[in-house]
């Protein structure tokens, strides 16, 4: 192991089976499709948060023993601060290694996907793209989960050696990528208020009491989405999903997937701090499907606007777990697949 110190339209319609939403489904969603050949992978960029520590690390230092064991040439890269994953993931060189993997959290992750866009775009236009490898070590880890990726050492080593790729449609808000969600209203709120000192010391118990705080004390704010060309309609809070799961294993839009070139609007209709506590709970106990007023639609662009205020003082629009954006949002799908080593 080589270690390294330091150093970005369909018609609208609803969703047929949004009524079949079931709480903590444990089957993955990639769907059928979204495969593409194998490749050689011989050398890897491993992107690191080293502030995973525990059990996450010990992790990590599995799966780098067994991809070396596997005849693989590995460089581990530790971030130092935020932007350091995007930043080693922009500079990876395709003739210098096979695919860079990101040992994270989702924000990690996203980090990293948003490095790799470069590489990306640059295949849709006739060039190499690096495949994404991923060692879930995040709170979460929705994106692992969405590609049925687990825990176990063993398997993830074999997934990434095996170099099978999986193509994604990332989508993008105000021109920065996301891969699961972009949300607006009380999630976003909690993503943007959380304390990381908290996260760590408690993980995924931290979102829940910033959530009862921000329900005892947020502003009841409405917001106007537009979805391709229709007509705005105004809500509480809106996710716009690329993957079915959400906050771990809770499910918003039963029919998204990864690799399907589409957006699926999930409208909360309902505002006030009563019918907030409904829709998390509904979320929660795998219920929200039979709220009559709860939709779920399908869009290529969506466009949502908030309150008044502008810059660092306009609502946050909160894209894989972390904040992406702010109000006025432009979202729509990324130009390009992304590959990703998904066994």
């Amino acid at each position: 192991m080589v270690l390294q110190q330091k150093a970005p339209g369909a018609p609208v319609r609803e969703s047929e089976s949004v009524r079949d939403t079931v709480l903590m489904d444990e089957s993955p969603a990639v769907g059928p499709g979204g495969g593409d050949a194998a490749i050689e992978v011989r050398r890897l960029l491993v992107i690191h948060n080293p502030t995973a520590g525990g059990r996450r690390a010990r992790r990590l230092r599995a799966v780098v023993t067994r991809l070396e064991a596997r005849g693989l040439s590995v460089t581990v890269r530790p971030t130092g601060k935020r932007g350091d994953a995007e930043a080693f993931a922009r500079e990876a060189d395709p003739n210098d290694v096979d695919a860079v993997v990101a040992a994270g959290g989702d924000g990690t992750i996203n980090e990293v996907i948003n490095g790799l866009a470069i590489h990306a775009a640059a295949h849709a236009a006739g060039g190499r793209p690096l495949p994404l490898g991923i060692v879930p070590m995040g709170t979460a880890n929705v994106l692992a989960a969405e590609l049925g990726l687990g825990m176990d050492a063993e398997r993830i080593a074999a997934v990434i050696a095996g170099g099978r790729r999986t193509m994604i449609w990332p989508a993008l808000a105000n021109g920065r990528v996301f891969s699961l969600m972009a949300g607006v209203g009380l999630d976003a709120r909690v993503v943007e208020r959380v304390d990381p000192r908290v996260k760590r010391l408690i993980g995924k118990g931290a979102y829940v009491a910033e959530t009862l705080v921000q329900l005892a004390t947020r502003p009841d704010h409405r917001y106007r989405v537009t979805l391709d060309d229709g007509e705005a309609q105004e809500v509480a809070s809106v996710i716009v999903a690329k993957g079915h799961f959400y906050g771990g294993r809770f499910i918003c839009a039963p029919d998204a997937r990864l690799t399907e070139p589409e957006l699926h609007v999930c409208l909360f209709p309902r505002g006030g701090r009563l019918n907030a506590l409904r829709y998390v709970w509904g979320v929660t106990a795998g219920r929200l499907a039979r709220f009559p007023e709860y939709r779920v639609v399908t869009a290529k662009r969506v466009r949502i606007e908030g309150p008044a205020g502008d810059g660092l003082f306009a609502d946050a629009v909160q894209g894989d777990g972390d904040v992406l954006a702010r109000l006025p949002v432009e979202i729509a799908l990324a130009g390009w697949r992304l590959p990703v080593l998904a066994g």
